[in-house]
């Protein structure tokens, strides 16, 4: 689990930080609108995990005694944090590059959102419960959608993100992480409950794994099939993209479990650990520090002002005649910094909880 957590991190600090936004490799960008690339494959990786997480973890607490209620006003209290961090780190982004609109969701909003939705449904309903919501949410975020266009300005998600937010959205008319569609992201966390709640069944490992990874395949076929009749789009976070993407995790999980005694497997994920273990932070922390580079003015050859980071970029890494390799590894340097940054916390045993 923490080493597809610190996978999902590692992607999105990759695709967040290129060093030039004029050369991107284009499975680094985000489908334009219907479609994916491996960029598209990130965030629902990341929902999918907290949807482990919460099984193991109320498995964990219910162990020690906990109750429901104390369970569910745990997971209040975690959402309400990662909202108001989330906003927290637009407000910085609204003031450091002086924006014309303080943007209210957000990745961290949608995770906490989703957390405490699939982790209540969870808790109130049980297993059973928690596939039948994330069954019911998906056809019936279909259902909503269908009535209308699927066009980026008229569809029903963003008209509600526009009655909403107003102008406080990504981009003008609509958000990646809006209201609406928060609901098929929710049926994602809820795939990844019930993909924990499989593994931790009674029944022989070798056979829960192949179990799961049966299902991820046959959910990502679900999923892409579906998608030729309702688009696989990671804006508006369609059903059959919610489907698809959380095959393709459930089989990820599937393989790191299998793969999870292994010493060299241990030795070669450590990374991604390190940076699971702390996901949360690294997120937020690279999310400041891309922020403080950016917003750093240093004076250009000429007189030109320009940022700190596109300095870095400038002198260190656009050495190549495809501009695209600079651009990937400055991205790639930038996650390794992090990842080492994390990898000292790990060692000296610092893990910051939310």
């Amino acid at each position: 689990m923490d080493v597809l957590r610190g996978a999902a991190i590692a992607g999105m600090i990759v695709v967040n930080d290129p060093g030039t936004w004029s050369a991107v490799y284009p499975q680094l960008l985000h489908a334009e609108w219907n479609g994916w690339t491996y960029a598209d494959t990130i965030f629902p990786l990341f929902l999918f995990v907290t949807g482990v997480s919460l099984s193991l973890s109320f498995a964990s607490r219910r162990a020690k005694g906990d109750s429901t209620g104390l369970l569910m006003r745990h997971a209040a209290r975690r959402s309400v944090l990662l909202v108001a961090l989330g906003l927290a780190l637009n407000l910085c982004a609204f003031l450091a590059f002086h924006e014309s609109r303080w943007r209210f969701p957000g990745v961290l909003q949608r995770i906490g959102l989703c957390a405490f939705a699939a982790g209540a449904i969870f808790l109130l309903a049980g297993a059973r419960g928690a596939a039948w919501s994330a069954a019911a949410l998906l056809l019936g975020y279909r259902g909503l959608l269908g009535s209308g266009p699927l066009d980026p300005e008229g569809n029903l998600a963003a008209r509600v993100d526009r009655a909403v937010f107003g102008t406080h959205t990504w981009r003008p008319g609509f958000d990646p992480e809006g209201l609406l569609s928060t609901l098929p992201a929710i049926a994602t966390t809820l795939l990844g409950v019930l993909a924990a709640e499989r593994l931790r069944s009674g029944a022989p490992r070798r056979r829960r794994v192949l179990e799961l990874l049966a299902a991820g395949a046959a959910a990502s076929v679900a999923g892409w099939a579906w998608g030729r009749e309702f688009p696989i789009n990671k804006t508006l976070w369609t059903s059959s993209y919610a489907l698809l993407m959380s095959g393709l995790a459930a089989m990820a999980l599937a393989i790191c479990t299998a793969l999870s005694d292994a010493a060299t497997w241990k030795r070669v994920s450590a990374p991604l650990r390190w940076l699971g273990r702390n996901a949360i932070a690294a997120f937020t922390l690279s999310s400041v520090g891309t922020m403080a580079l950016i917003a750093i003015r240093l004076r250009a050859p000429g007189g030109k002002a320009r940022s700190l980071w596109i300095a870095i970029y400038r002198g260190v890494f656009d050495r190549f005649a495809d501009p695209r390799l600079g651009s990937l590894l400055f991205a790639l340097a930038y996650m390794a910094l992090w990842t080492a940054v994390f990898g000292l916390l790990h060692r000296r045993r610092i893990f910051f909880k939310i």
